[in-house]
């Protein structure tokens, strides 16, 4: 055999020998791709992807409650071993369900495509309708403020509007929303709702509805300001978060108001947009909607917020600028006695006709109006106006010069001195995990309301040992003063702990107060409010015995400058434990607020139950 012949041979072998693995693959499994699994299974955009969190003792878990978010068995808690099967079942020979599974997953599928330096190509008509259907270009953070009727609702919500392409100010409506809310159980009454809210016994899923629908139910029907920050993502990144969006279409969360609520769960898909983007870390303990809008500021994330008055708010300007006659003329007009061209000139018929088509329009909603008759009144005042040709004489309503997230800092934390007359001079240190009182700079928060949580004081006496002054569980004050349109309620709900005088010394209490009345004023200057309140009391100062008391409360409120607030707060109440024993206290206070997330505030005040005690004091807080 000459040489030539043995160097075509050999030459024929070795393609043989190559060409067999791929003969091979023709007539049996496909080979997956190869992926580091143990280093992709630690990288940030796999564990945002299954929404792992660090675990106290090590190792992760997954905040997805529903099982079939998770490819494996232990995927849960298990990152590595959810990767691992994520990758044979959008890898897997059987084509169709490979397709299945990537169109089902798509931004995991997209993701390990780009591990492997190639574009993922996705054969998905449902996905690709819906997609045509959002038509994203961007992305809008939506803050409805808070809401004191309802106890999920009272810290504000958050939710994202998809911008489309060449959208302006009038089609935006029509546009779609991703909200994410509890799903509570309908025969729930509000204070099972809030307690079963706080302890996640309801679930949570995203939900893409149109934007105008949720316009109305905060706008319109609960009368809520939104404010509307438009997101710096690019249409690429966009396209990242809604592709996890499709994935979350089956997702379930087990639902807490204060901590895995909608703005955290909002915050965990905006990660998505980029790989270095962290933003739920931020957030161990509470998630306070004002507070992400901050961190999204903080991160640079957003653009200055565009203002979406409620209908209230805009009644209530359009009242404020009538003088007293044509208000009345509009009362009549609601009514049906339209205003006379021979009394009235066209600018103040307009003005009369608009403001009595918006308050009954109000009424419509918010007390519940038999539909048709009012729709035919509405009907007829439209009509009216209609054939006046001139301009709304109204103003629109001016934005607040603070938007919610450039307010002060949910959490509080506070140190001072003071004087006791039973307890004598004093060091305090002082906490509060959330949110606002009536004192507290109004700027950026619902003004006349005050909503705290485990607000704590602790005191060092001159008998040289520390303990607990005061613990507010909870408590929440609505103090909207009624006006010449809304008769509002004022009402307060309060259980915690403090001491009063017992003769010659302080002792503990546990306690559950609440106040039903009325406030008047304006919350941006004098402003006062007087309730009928009761009481239960029991600890060492009542003998462990359960002690009502019933009575009165009230108080006033006074901003001279946005920094400076006054206010004087007292109570009287009857007790059962005797004819001569009542629960009495008079605060007087002082705020100044020196910067946003800095003030002083200094109080005095006198006490009494079995005795009497004055004290004062001086604290200064600082709000993050």
């Amino acid at each position: 055999m000459n040489l030539a012949a043995i160097n075509k041979g050999w030459l024929i072998g070795c393609g043989l020998l190559f060409a067999l693995p791929v003969l091979a693959s023709t007539h049996g499994e496909v080979e997956p791709p190869q992926f580091d699994v143990e280093r992709l299974a630690k990288q940030r955009y796999w564990l945002k992807l299954g929404h792992y969190l660090p675990q106290t003792f090590g190792g992760y878990g997954g905040t997805v409650d529903s099982a079939e978010f998770y490819l494996a068995a232990n995927g849960k808690y298990s990152p590595q071993q959810e990767l691992q099967a994520t990758i044979a079942a959008l890898y897997q020979a059987d084509d169709a369900k490979a397709q299945q599974m990537r169109c089902a997953f798509p931004a995991r599928y997209t993701w390990l495509q780009q591990q492997l330096g190639q574009a993922a190509e996705l054969n998905c008509p449902e996905l690709l309708e819906w997609q045509q259907a959002l038509a994203p270009q961007g992305l809008t953070l939506v803050f409805p403020t808070a809401y004191m009727n309802n106890p999920s609702s009272m810290f504000g919500h958050t939710l994202l509007r998809v911008d489309a392409k060449e959208q302006n100010r009038n089609s935006e409506l029509v546009a779609y929303a991703v909200n994410f809310a509890a799903e509570p159980d309908g025969q729930d009454n509000p204070m099972l709702y809030a307690m079963k809210g706080l302890f996640g016994q309801y679930p949570g899923r995203y939900t893409v509805m149109p934007y105008y629908r949720k316009v109305r139910e905060y706008n319109d029907i609960e009368s809520r300001d939104i404010w509307e920050y438009p997101l710096k993502f690019s249409e690429a990144e966009v396209h990242r978060i809604l592709l996890h969006l499709w994935e979350m279409h089956h997702a379930e969360f087990d639902y807490y108001f204060l901590d895995e609520n909608c703005s955290y769960q909002l915050l965990a898909l905006l990660e998505l947009a980029r790989d270095d983007l962290e933003l739920v870390n931020q957030f161990p303990l509470m998630a306070i909607p004002s507070d992400t809008v901050a961190a999204l500021a903080q991160a640079d994330l957003i653009k200055p917020p565009a203002y979406r008055e409620s209908f209230g708010t805009r009644l209530l300007d359009q009242a404020q600028q009538l003088d007293p006659t044509l208000f009345g003329a509009a009362q009549l007009a609601k009514q049906g006695q339209y205003p006379d061209p021979a009394q009235y000139s066209d600018p103040q018929r307009a003005a009369i006709l608009e403001l009595a088509y918006e308050w009954l329009n109000f009424e419509l909603y918010d007390l519940g109006l038999e539909r048709d008759p009012t729709a035919r009144q509405l009907t007829q005042l439209l009509y009216q106006r209609s054939r006046i040709k001139t301009p709304s004489p109204f103003n629109p309503v001016v934005q607040p010069e603070v938007s919610p997230e450039r307010g002060h800092g949910s959490a509080r934390i506070g140190g001072g001195g003071g004087h006791s007359q039973l307890q004598g001079g004093l060091l305090t240190l002082e906490g509060r995990l959330a949110y606002h009182d009536l004192l507290d700079s109004q700027q950026g928060f619902i003004p006349g309301a005050k909503i705290s949580f485990l607000d704590t004081q602790l005191s060092y006496s001159q008998q040289q040992h520390w303990q607990l002054e005061r613990l507010t569980i909870v408590e929440a004050m609505a103090l909207a003063p009624s006006n010449q349109v809304f008769d509002n309620a004022a009402w307060q709900v309060q259980v915690g702990f403090d001491r009063m005088p017992n003769k010659a010394e302080l002792d503990g209490r546990w306690f559950a107060h609440g106040g039903y009345g009325k406030a008047w004023g304006e919350t941006d200057g004098l402003h006062y409010y007087g309730m009928v309140s009761a009481e239960l009391s029991v600890g060492a100062l009542t003998d462990q015995q359960a002690v009502l008391g019933a009575g009165i409360s009230g108080g006033v409120l006074w901003q001279s400058v946005p920094q400076h607030r006054f206010g004087i707060a007292a109570q009287w109440l009857a007790l059962t434990s005797g004819s001569d024993s009542h629960n009495a206290k008079v605060t007087a206070s002082w705020h100044w607020q020196l910067a946003t997330n800095w003030a002083l505030r200094s109080e005095t005040g006198y006490r009494h139950w079995h005795g009497d005690d004055w004290h004062g004091g001086l604290t200064l807080y600082h709000y993050f």
